[in-house]
């Protein structure tokens, strides 16, 4: 069998769950790639510079159910990119008459980083939502128990009275403000730069393609070329680590407000949080899986920061390649905490006798 063509993954219960999963498969990867060359000859014969009849056909065979995408994965190595192999392919289906206007003027890198932007797009408003979701589930409960009095842990102690409230509105502003920050990676942008990155392929109606090549895949134009300047790499790296790092803050809290000697929270869910060796345990497993995909994010986010640092003259050799792996773990890890995150919160059961006799405690050993 060959190494891509199982697309199971023992451990996408926790870093590979939620429609962020969906979103980020080799199915939606090659399929952004398809679209953004059906965008690119659009585009190039929105501007007159090759036959509608050609930019047709190209978009009639840049369709994802006419390929073989394990296929595709598979022989990507011969060339370092799922661009290259997947040509070959399509110009077959073009036929002779038309295929050589595909993938006119352009590199491969203008493919792929024009497909990770679509696919950073389409994800970042499928979890921005689903964190905006996590928050208003937060602010529900605070509605129904923010006023219980419980006793404030500061430093692994007991510190002052305070309420569940004071619990819920951090847990809300954390996963407002990490939406927010996705919110801004859901306008991504493009450029088109040819083999050296400056655009001189395209010839004098570049600037004009690439307005259309925009518009087609409803992204923004970049101001200058972005093979050799990786920042917008970084940012995607840091909004999405961030709001992993929010997720991970909710999920912490509930698993310490859940463990047995405070028991103020636990999860409730038929048929979740069960134990393999004791039939007594209650674990609050939608938020320790939060956790779990969490953990994954800083050393992705170290690796895209790297890359994008660390690519030499017009084009990287291996610094480029190396972000490739990186974001696709990087969106699905944090897609995955998210949608984890909203499990928890959903499942949540707040016990104020709890929080009382805890708080009563506290207050007799002052």
């Amino acid at each position: 069998m060959s190494p891509s063509s199982s697309s199971s993954d023992p451990f996408r219960f926790l870093t590979a769950t939620g429609p962020v999963a969906e979103l980020t498969s080799a199915r939606a990867w090659v399929g952004a790639i398809l679209d953004v060359e059906a965008a690119l000859a659009g585009a190039q014969a929105d501007a007159g510079d090759i036959p509608l009849s050609a930019a047709g056909g190209i978009a009639r065979a840049c369709d994802v159910a006419r390929v073989d995408v394990d296929a595709v994965v598979d022989e990507a190595a011969g060339g370092g990119n799922l661009v290259i192999p997947l040509l070959p392919r399509l110009q077959a289906i073009i036929g002779p008459e038309d295929a050589g206007y595909l993938h006119r003027a352009a590199t491969s890198q203008d493919i792929v980083d024009a497909a990770s932007a679509v696919v950073v797009q389409r994800g970042a408003g499928v979890v921005s939502t689903q964190l905006r979701r996590a928050s208003q589930v937060a602010i529900d409960l605070e509605q129904a128990a923010g006023a219980a009095p419980m006793i404030a842990r500061t430093l692994g102690q007991h510190a002052v009275p305070t309420t569940f409230a004071t619990v819920t509105s951090r847990w809300c502003d954390g996963l407002a403000a990490a939406a927010g920050g996705l919110d801004r990676t859901a306008r991504q942008r493009v450029w088109l730069g040819g083999p050296s990155g400056d655009g001189a392929s395209f010839g004098p109606r570049r600037d004009e393609i690439l307005r259309h090549f925009a518009q087609r895949l409803d992204l923004d134009v970049a101001p200058a070329s972005r093979h050799a300047q990786r920042a917008w790499i970084a940012d995607v790296a840091g909004a999405w680590g961030t709001a992993a790092t929010a997720c991970a803050k909710v999920a912490l809290d509930v698993v310490v407000l859940a463990q047995d000697d405070i028991g103020e929270v636990t999860e409730r869910s038929p048929g979740a949080g069960g134990s393999s060796s004791m039939p007594h345990k209650h674990n609050p497993i939608a938020a320790i899986s939060a956790r779990a995909a969490a953990m994954q994010v800083p050393g992705l986010v170290a690796t895209l920061l790297t890359a994008a640092g660390s690519g030499e003259a017009e084009r990287a050799a291996g610094a480029w390649h190396a972000e490739w792996p990186a974001l696709h773990g990087l969106l699905r890890a944090t897609g995955s905490a998210a949608h984890w995150v909203g499990e928890s919160l959903r499942r949540l059961h707040v016990d104020q006798a709890r929080m009382a006799a805890n708080l009563a405690r506290a207050q007799e050993r002052r």
